[in-house]
């Protein structure tokens, strides 16, 4: 919120005489009560005489090609002759005597302009008539000012300090909580904590109207709270704000408009109740507060036809609607140049149906922002009262004597805190005095009992945001100053020092992808559900038990996902889009499967019991963490150390291995096929011979549909699902050497090779150390379907220097159980 420092000290000045703050003090007096601030800039300087003048005389000079007026202006003695002042200006919004200020020749205006005596159609200019703009009021003004005739006195005296002075505007961060400091009064309220200041309420007693206005139909389907609605009569069309109030709202980033609609503001900026002015003259018959029909056409204030939807909240009368609740008014009924008679509206709307408005509509106004985060019940007779007392002394005219109101102030809310509870959270030892005292400054009322350990608080009408102790407690620490809490390392207990089993094995595994070449990139939890019928699983493919999310952020991603790999693979095509073509991504993430349609929800009044914990748990949705890869492009690049590498199948296997090490798990690896992998080029990964992920090529239908590199690899599995081992190793040690053999066998083509070497390694024994895979030959000689495995086996003794004939013979006896239990033959 803009907020002018001069305003703020004026309101808080009434009860403290004497006070003075600078801009950096206020700043700081912000922050130390919770409201930070985007900064603070003075108003622009201005140098030389600015003075207030009269204008006498108006020439028209119709010759040039648009409107230009010639005035006589009366600036008194400040010209030093007591003459007349003759002055181009093509503003036309005033007339002869009308009061201005008026920058003399010497006078340097806001961006460095230089006022001097100069000629310019056919007329010497001896200074210039100023617009709010050109004194740095605001960015953009129309016409020049005009000062109502308490200025008269002050002609040809310096216009600066009269005009208000210079000043510092603050641009407040109100946080969504607190609606209330959206106004002078919150703002005032919490200022005056800051420097322990006098606060008195600008809130006083509402009059009693006699009679009544139109009748309205607050409807229940609209989820309104109240809805009030006064009349003034006969005021004059031409009437204008006073200088000090369209200051005022200029620096508060509003601008001017009339006189009804800137009390309206006024008032809002003032008090923090959103009001609309609505010309009587032009709404015929009651008023209908009601939901809109799906479809239902209406214009609003900034002349845009809106399509309205049946969940926004409207306004009518009998010719249809006239203003969208909380939002925007309309066309229909606007204040124009011959309105005389005006209705003002003051209403408390829902805030969450004031806020799904806004967005559907992509429309913002300061009253919608204010609606939304929660505006006090209990001030629209005064806020009613102020306005009407406004727009009569200004405009003239007559308040009726009658008020239609509609809903009642909802009864306070009562909370009970126990005033050891500040103490204990913050560590510092708060007085049953200073608790109730700062309880007090946020316009709670506190009565003490259980012999003064406990409080019953009475919470405001305006602080919505208070629901529970908690919130009380954060006000007293606020307010007593969070930098007065000691920082306190706390001290662990024994056995809970350090990571948790899981949080060491997540860590384990980013690290090691992260060294073996991999970006992290962290997927979103989100993915649009359409992307499984893009990889065409089966209708009962468990990734599509997905969790809907009510209020997406996204529309076309309303799904927890399930898999990682959807928005890994949007990464991919990012990159590739930009140029690297060359990726190599891994994430580590939960995802989310749902466990049932719905989750029973239990008396809140009582602890639950044991079985609605365990029937509420066991409904939540199961949350396993997941880690995937994917890879596309060269993996090695080619250089003067020679030919790149393309990122393969087995790299993506490779990952996995990768994470199983980190993991301190054995995995196996077996062919298979899943969507949305390459039937041939898919292999499972197993832990004690259950499936925990896949990895391979990506199928290249699925690689074309979303746009990826051809070949692009992928890696997914289920971290939870690893068991946790103590997989200690001792370092075997052996100063014999190790013998080498090498063994070839033909197998059929279907064969996965893993399978052969686990073979080899179950018949070659105990001395066998290793066994690796390292050629895979085809040709027409091996006979139809049939491939040759060529391994490389290591043999050692931990005790001796083997043989040849030992060694072979171990090589021999692996080649025998490979005969008898896959029908391979050894190649010679």
């Amino acid at each position: 919120m803009l907020i002018s420092q001069n305003w703020l000290q004026g309101v808080l000045g009434e009860h403290n005489p004497g006070w003075t703050v600078s801009s950096e003090q206020l700043d700081a007096g912000f922050v130390s009560v919770g409201f930070e601030t985007e900064g603070y800039e003075p108003l622009p300087e201005i140098t030389g005489p600015v003075v207030i003048g009269r204008v006498e005389e108006i020439e028209e000079l119709t010759q040039f090609k648009k409107p230009i007026r010639y005035c006589q202006v009366n600036v008194g003695d400040a010209n030093g002759t007591g003459e007349l002042q003759g002055i181009i200006c093509g503003a036309r919004n005033f007339e002869e005597g009308s009061l201005v200020p008026v920058s003399l020749p010497g006078a340097v205006l806001p961006g460095g302009f230089k006022i001097a005596a100069r000629e310019t159609y056919d007329h010497i200019s001896n200074g210039m008539i100023c617009s709010a703009a050109e004194l740095g009021l605001t960015a953009k003004s129309e016409g020049i000012i005009t000062l109502d005739e308490s200025f008269a006195q002050h002609i040809g005296e310096d216009a600066l300090p009269l005009l208000g002075g210079a000043d510092t505007v603050f641009d407040v961060n109100v946080t969504p909580d607190r609606g209330y400091a959206l106004s002078m009064r919150g703002l005032g309220r919490e200022i005056a904590s800051a420097f322990n200041l006098a606060f008195v309420d600008p809130v006083g007693e509402a009059s009693h109207p006699s009679g009544s206005l139109i009748d309205i139909d607050l409807r229940e389907e609209t989820k309104a709270i109240r809805f009030g609605l006064r009349k003034v009569t006969g005021i004059d069309p031409q009437a204008q704000s006073p200088f000090w109030m369209q200051r005022i709202l200029m620096l508060s980033g509003q601008r001017p408009v009339n006189l009804a609609t800137d009390v309206t503001n006024y008032v809002m900026l003032y008090l923090g109740q959103p009001m609309h002015a609505f010309d009587a003259n032009k709404v015929a018959g009651n008023l209908v507060v009601r939901n809109a029909q799906a479809g239902e056409k209406f214009e609003t204030l900034d002349h845009v036809k809106r399509e309205l939807f049946a969940d926004d909240v409207v306004i009518c009368d009998d010719t249809g609607i006239q203003s969208l609740a909380g939002v925007m008014g309309g066309t229909t009924s606007e204040i124009s140049d011959d309105t005389t008679d005006v209705y003002f509206e003051a209403a408390t709307w829902d805030p969450i149906t004031v806020a799904r408005s806004s967005r559907r509509h992509k429309l913002s106004s300061e009253a919608s922002r204010r609606f939304e985060r929660g505006v006090d019940p209990a001030i629209v007779e005064y806020s009613l009262d102020l306005a009407c007392e406004l727009l009569v002394e200004y405009g003239g005219g007559h308040v009726e004597d009658a008020r239609t109101l509609v809903g009642e102030v909802p009864d306070p809310q009562v909370v009970a805190m126990d005033t050891i509870k500040p103490s204990q959270y913050a560590g510092v030892e708060y007085s049953q005095e200073t608790i109730t005292a700062r309880l007090e400054e946020v316009g709670c009322s506190v009565a003490g009992f259980d012999n003064g350990k406990a409080l019953d608080v009475t919470i405001p009408s305006w602080r919505t945001d208070i629901e529970e102790d908690v919130d009380l407690v954060e006000e007293v620490l606020r307010l007593e100053g969070l930098d007065a809490i000691p920082s306190i390392l706390p001290i662990p207990t024994i056995g809970s020092r350090g990571l948790s089993p899981a949080q060491k094995r997540r860590r384990a595994i980013g690290h090691s992808l992260a060294y073996a070449g991999y970006a992290e990139v962290i997927p979103s939890p989100f993915i649009n559900a359409e992307i499984f019928n893009t990889w065409e699983l089966d209708a009962d493919d468990e990734r599509r038990n997905v969790v809907s999310v009510q209020n997406p952020l996204e529309a076309d991603k309303a799904v927890l996902s399930s898999t990682l790999l959807p928005n890994m693979l949007e990464a991919v095509a990012r990159n590739v889009a930009r140029g690297r073509n060359d990726v190599s991504l891994f994430g580590v993430q939960q995802v989310a499967f749902k466990r049932a349609d719905s989750t029973p929800m239990p008396d809140v009044s009582k602890r639950p019991s044991d079985e609605e914990i365990e029937q509420l748990l066991n409904t939540l949705p199961s949350q396993p963490l997941h880690v995937a890869t994917v890879g596309a492009g060269n993996l090695e690049f080619e250089g003067p150390w020679g030919e790149g590498r393309a990122y393969t199948y087995a790299d993506a296997i490779e990952s996995a291995r990768q994470v199983a090490r980190a993991a301190g798990v054995e995995i196996e690896v077996e062919k298979a096929e899943a969507k949305p992998w390459h039937p041939g080029r898919c292999a499972a990964i197993k832990v004690d011979g259950d499936v925990v992920g896949y990895a391979g090529e990506l199928h290249p239908q699925i690689v074309k549909a979303m746009g990826l590199p051809a070949r692009t690899c992928a890696m997914e599995l289920d971290v939870t699902a690893l068991p946790f081992t103590a997989n200690l190793p001792a370092p075997v040690l052996s100063s014999f050497p190790t013998l080498h053999q090498d063994i070839a066998v033909v197998v059929d083509e279907d064969l996965p090779a893993e399978t052969v070497r686990q073979t080899l390694e179950e018949g070659a024994g105990e001395l066998l150390e290793s066994v690796e895979l390292f050629d895979v030959f085809r040709g027409e000689q091996l006979g139809e379907a049939k491939k040759s495995l060529a391994f490389k086996m290591l043999f050692r003794a931990a005790d001796r220097t083997l043989t040849d004939e030992e060694a072979n013979t171990h090589r021999l006896a692996a080649a025998e159980l490979a005969k008898q239990r896959l029908g391979a033959e050894m190649r010679a």
